[in-house]
């Protein structure tokens, strides 16, 4: 028996942090992976912080990954700040000290992916650190290569007839290849070249008609829909996925994905533990051309 589950966006609880964050002001998160969840190795959810507000700082011993969807926020660790405004991401390693604060004028919003899953009976595996002075932020640049944890995303990015030199933020490269097929556009965005460790995140755009055929993977998957809605199926369920909803797959949960409608469909996505060098996916239909094989061998 293998685990799914679906947060629908109108569902969404959203509350103030707590424990080693119950300091923090002018915040609200909405765990939907959460420590009630069967995941092992993910968490995921989403924050929204008004002007003003702050979360103190403070050390994880999982790994975060961050993308500003509304606003921007200010991310501080020991290194320096980091202004996020929308369309741009990064990675706060196991251990790094970090705060965040919002000095704009209206809200941020953000997605975040927890790697491994933090547990609620470790104290959400979070501690409270001594504060440093708040200090300016800079915009990231990510043409810079002292630029080491973040990134930006755009929708000229996922636009398979826009992957000229022009419209590249950075140098032609696998760093900033898109990878098209069956329909479907895939940008990398934290992985191993950021310095992730024990997750990755990503954009995918299915155009009307792309799909991906049932297939499970040794790893967990979470689905964050941001625009359009597409048809998913986890271990022979069926969902209409809508923006704001969020999904999430265990290991060996078998699922697929439709555009059925005649616009794209955009969703962030995240894998963790990071997938092994070879085989991270099974499909069913190679399952099927196997067996075929093998009886004709016979």
């Amino acid at each position: 028996m293998t685990d799914h589950l679906v947060a629908r966006a109108a569902d969404a609880v959203w509350a103030p942090a707590g424990g080693a964050l119950a300091a923090a002001s002018g915040y609200l998160g909405w765990s939907a992976v959460g420590s009630d969840s069967p995941a092992v190795h993910t968490g995921f959810g989403l924050g929204r912080m008004e002007p003003g507000g702050r979360i103190p700082w403070h050390v994880h011993s999982y790994e975060e990954s961050l993308h500003v969807t509304a606003g921007e926020v200010v991310v501080q660790t020991p290194e320096g700040a980091a202004l996020l405004t929308a369309g741009e991401y990064g990675l706060i390693p196991i251990g790094v000290p970090h705060a965040l604060r919002n000095e704009g004028a209206v809200r941020a919003d953000w997605a975040r992916c927890s790697a491994p899953a933090p547990r609620a009976e470790h104290h959400g595996d979070t501690e409270t650190v001594p504060a440093l002075p708040d200090v300016a932020p800079i915009r990231i640049d990510v043409r810079d290569p002292r630029t080491r944890n973040y990134g930006h995303v755009a929708p000229e990015h996922m636009d398979r007839d826009r992957q000229g030199q022009e419209n590249l933020a950075v140098s032609a490269s696998m760093r900033t290849a898109l990878l098209v097929y069956s329909g479907i556009s895939l940008k990398m965005m934290v992985d191993t070249d950021l310095g992730a460790t024990q997750a990755n995140m990503f954009m995918v755009q299915y155009e009307p008609g792309g799909l991906a055929s049932p297939h499970d993977h040794p790893l967990e998957e979470t689905y964050y829909v941001t625009d359009g809605s597409v048809l998913a199926t986890f271990d022979g369920i069926e969902y209409d996925l809508h923006a704001g909803d969020i999904a999430w797959a265990g290991v060996g949960c078998v699922h697929s994905f439709r555009n059925v409608t005649d616009t794209t469909v955009t969703w962030l996505e995240t894998q963790s533990p990071l997938p092994p060098p070879r085989h991270a996916d099974r499909f069913r239909r190679d399952g099927d051309y196997l067996r075929d094989a093998l009886k004709t061998e016979s």
